[in-house]
């Protein structure tokens, strides 16, 4: 089997096919014209104004496309690298790791409290792990990470008289169905709204209803495959690949990786320092700031957010460095969320803020850890590393824009494309978009290099059929998460079926039906905001 190129190559590809582009396409011209949208600036065809113009076709422009894409998108590749750099601190804490484990122990206990053995306390928990899998993937984008968790969750699903197939899918698919259906994740959601010219993260109200849709969709899937399992477990399709879980399956919970996850009892200052300079910090805030205004709709709440988010970190935050290191760097990213949704709402913060507020927290949670900061410097250093490759493609695929733009054939390809799927009404070109999307992330996993590709034709083309930025940012957000389970380019679906000893052609038996009506559930969503006028879409 031929490999396929890496999604730096195939960008390169496009790269030169944009160029080939400018020397076949007729050149053309929109008169464009500045709108502010909810505070952000963004420039717009004017509809009705496309005239035909001299060509430019483009030769040895491609190899400046890489430093012009990067200019051009300057902020969106700084927010990538500040936080990955702010996340590869907080995981190095392994907070995030202590903290699953601490719930796998919770829901344990449960399972072997007499008062709760009459109710399917099984079924309880499996729901609960994927409620808190799900939402971590709608909130930071937990995609990699899972892969840790299969080797803790494939034995206890087999344990509880399931099997592999379901342990993977309270940990790994919950996580990508939450992915999908994104509120706050800034790899997906932040980097296409950017790219689109609307407000980060508005359209929140309407994002948590999509997630909270597609959780419950995800849930009850899962929760009717194990029940099926359970009660007859040689129906399962891994019946017999298990038979190494069963084996391991009282041994694995005895050999946890305690040591290097389970929550470590803070025994240094450090927790406590950061604690109070925090607490002081917000205290000063809410002081400055005693009400905060949040438009929802046409009607505006003046409510008192910071004092009472600074009374809640000061009340809980003591209680949290006492109880461990990992319960307090969880209680920052908690108030790094809250904060995030507060300064989105309330003052209309952008990149550059949410990038500092990430930093923020990585740094607070790597001193609180006692590392120092010179060892924060270097684990921020690390991050940006392990995240410049996507980086990198944001730049590249913006490059493609710069070539097709001076050469004066991306209006052209605009304005073809508009005529023709004009013709097909707003619903059929919302599923052409959201067809390609999905289509395309067969060959291209990586979310932000589908982002910086096709959003900025994609916010255009929305302008041109008058549909909302938000709609063409949703059919990206489902067209890159649903089918993120079964492409066999994804690096996670990979690794996470080789811990879990599951052939990929098994796996993609079980799960396409599935995938195929979240397809379809992703389509009907957006249906919604076609016809319908929510905040921010």
């Amino acid at each position: 089997m031929k490999k396929i190129p890496g999604t730096f190559t195939i960008v390169c590809y496009i790269v030169l096919a944009a160029a080939l582009l400018t020397w076949v396409i007729p050149g053309g011209e929109y008169l464009r014209e500045v709108q502010v949208y909810e505070g952000v600036e963004r420039e717009v065809a004017v509809e009705g104004s496309f005239h035909y113009v001299e060509p430019e076709p483009q030769t040895y422009s491609v190899f400046f496309s890489l430093f012009e894409g990067f200019i051009d998108k300057a902020d969106i590749i700084v927010f990538v690298l500040m936080v990955g750099g702010a996340f590869w601190i907080l995981n190095s804490t392994k907070a995030i790791d202590a903290g699953v484990h601490a719930f796998v122990r919770f829901t344990r206990r449960c399972r072997e409290k007499k008062a709760l053995r009459k109710v399917d306390v099984d079924a309880f928990v499996l729901a609960l792990i994927m409620l808190m899998f799900s939402l971590f993937g709608a909130v930071f984008g937990m995609s990699e990470e899972t892969i840790a968790f299969i080797i803790i969750f494939v034995p206890m699903a087999v344990s509880m008289g399931y099997d592999s197939l379901t342990g993977v899918a309270v940990s790994y698919l919950a996580a990508h169905v939450g992915f999908a259906g994104a509120m706050l994740n800034p790899f997906t959601i932040g980097i296409a709204q950017g790219i689109a010219g609307v407000p980060l993260f508005s359209g929140l109200e309407y994002r948590f209803f999509c997630w909270v849709i597609l959780t419950a969709i995800a849930m009850i899937f899962v929760l009717w495959y194990a029940k099926k399992v359970k009660k007859n477990p040689e129906i399962s399709p891994v019946y017999k690949l298990d038979a190494y879980w069963r084996e391991r399956a009282a041994s694995v919970s005895e050999t946890e990786p305690a040591t290097a996850t389970a929550p470590a009892t803070a025994t240094t200052k450090a927790p406590y320092v950061i604690f109070t300079l925090l607490a002081l910090a917000q205290i000063l805030f809410a002081v400055y700031y005693p009400h905060t205004c949040i438009t929802i709709g046409d009607g505006t709440l003046r409510l008192p957010l910071l004092p009472i988010l600074a009374a809640l970190y000061t009340l809980s935050g003591f209680w949290a460095a006492k109880r461990s290191l990992s319960a307090f760097n969880l209680h920052i990213l908690l108030f790094t969320i809250l904060y995030l949704v507060t300064g989105v709402l309330g003052y209309g913060w952008y990149i550059m803020e949410i990038s500092a507020l990430f930093l923020v927290m990585g740094i607070c949670s790597g001193l609180a850890a006692g590392k120092g900061l010179d060892k924060v410097m270097q684990l921020f250093l690390e991050g940006v590393k392990d995240i410049l490759v996507p980086a990198m493609v944001i730049g590249l695929a913006s490059g493609i824009i710069f070539i097709l733009q001076e050469g004066k054939v991306i209006d052209t390809i605009l304005y073809g494309v508009s005529k023709t799927m004009a013709q097909t009404g707003e619903v059929g070109s919302v599923g052409v978009m959201y067809v390609f999307q999905t289509l395309l992330n067969l060959v291209m996993p990586s979310g932000s290099a589908k982002a910086a590709l096709t959003m900025p034709i994609m916010g255009q083309f929305a302008d041109l059929i008058h549909l909302s930025r938000q709609t063409a940012v949703l059919a990206f957000q489902f067209g890159d998460g649903f089918t993120n389970m079964i492409t066999p380019t994804s690096g996670v679906l990979l690794g996470v079926l080789g811990v879990a000893k599951i052939p990929y052609a098994l796996w993609f038996k079980w799960v396409w039906k599935f995938i195929l009506f979240l397809i379809v559930a992703g389509f009907l969503l957006m249906l919604p905001t076609m016809f319908y006028s929510f905040n921010g879409f």
